[in-house]
């Protein structure tokens, strides 16, 4: 699979060694340019390259978006229109400046990536601290599988994440669509930064108790 990273850090670099890990064509790109990610393509080395934010949204089959929330307007949304998107991103007020919407809880940061790229937006890896994203991915069956909780609207883009998910070690759970299932996942909820096998998170979800 062909995927474009957009944000090269803690996040973005981590998926970016993943993807590679696992056979992906994987690029990768900053705000700063191709040339400030020379020593992160070297060292992840396979088959990783460093590009423009244009052409990673361009590239990918499967775009990654890891930036600061407070920026998403800057993605290239002709770019990535219709595509499989995945969402890593968080609204931290503090960083990003109020949004009223969000603050509100009027919609969520994801729908708003949506709104702006027309893509097929999956909220994932946004929960998970990047740490154990980089760490403690395990083989299928063992009992310390940390489950990540993906949301999304369109069906076959969710699956599609959650096969990369457990791919790279870990268990996706579907907590269900990008608005009411986002909110169970986002900063303040139960899930958020939970380290929870899948049993554990399908409890949470069933009993209503995410949020």
């Amino acid at each position: 699979m062909k995927i474009g990273i957009i944000g090269a850090g803690r996040v973005g670099s981590t998926l970016a060694r993943h993807f590679v890990r696992i056979g992906h064509d994987v690029v990768i790109s900053n705000s700063r340019g191709p040339e400030t990610l020379a020593g992160l393509v070297e060292e992840i080395g396979g088959t990783l390259r460093a590009v423009t934010v244009e052409q990673a949204a361009t590239f990918g089959q499967v775009v990654v978006v890891s930036i600061p929330y407070g920026r998403y307007e800057e993605l290239p949304a002709d770019a990535l229109k219709d595509k499989v998107v995945i969402d890593t991103c968080n609204y931290y007020a503090q960083r990003d400046g109020h949004d009223a919407e969000l603050d509100d809880d009027r919609t969520t940061s994801s729908e708003k990536i949506r709104a702006h790229t027309n893509a097929n937006v999956v909220k994932a890896f946004n929960a998970i601290h990047w740490e154990n994203l980089r760490d403690r991915g395990r083989p299928k069956g063992d009992p310390g599988r940390l489950a990540i909780p993906i949301s999304g609207t369109d069906t076959e883009a969710k699956a599609v994440v959650a096969g990369l998910i457990r791919d790279i070690g870990f268990d996706p759970v579907d907590a269900g669509d990008i608005g009411r299932g986002g909110r169970t996942h986002q900063p303040g909820a139960r899930l958020y930064g939970a380290e929870l096998t899948a049993e554990e998170a399908n409890d949470l979800l069933r009993a209503g108790a995410a949020t």
